[in-house]
């Protein structure tokens, strides 16, 4: 099983968990047999996660110092 969270904007995630199927194939044909193995995932489930609505937000994606930041935030 794998499961992954996804942030979704301000206050939201999105959380998915798969299953991981491995399977072990044998193919026969007439004139041979060939044995392979096969994986794959299946997303089992999806939600929503809603959080609290915050006060204030920054997005500080691409500030370059801490200095940048806070005259910003100033």
């Amino acid at each position: 099983m794998r499961s992954e969270f996804i942030s979704k904007g301000i206050n939201q995630t999105l959380h998915r968990v798969y299953l991981q199927v491995k399977c072990n194939v044998n193919i026969v044909t007439p004139f041979d047999s060939i044995a392979k193995d096969i994986t794959n995932q299946v997303l089992l489930m999806e939600n929503i996660i809603v959080g609290k609505i915050p006060d204030t937000y920054y997005n500080l994606e691409g500030m370059e110092s801490s200095g940048d930041t806070l005259n910003v935030i100033q």
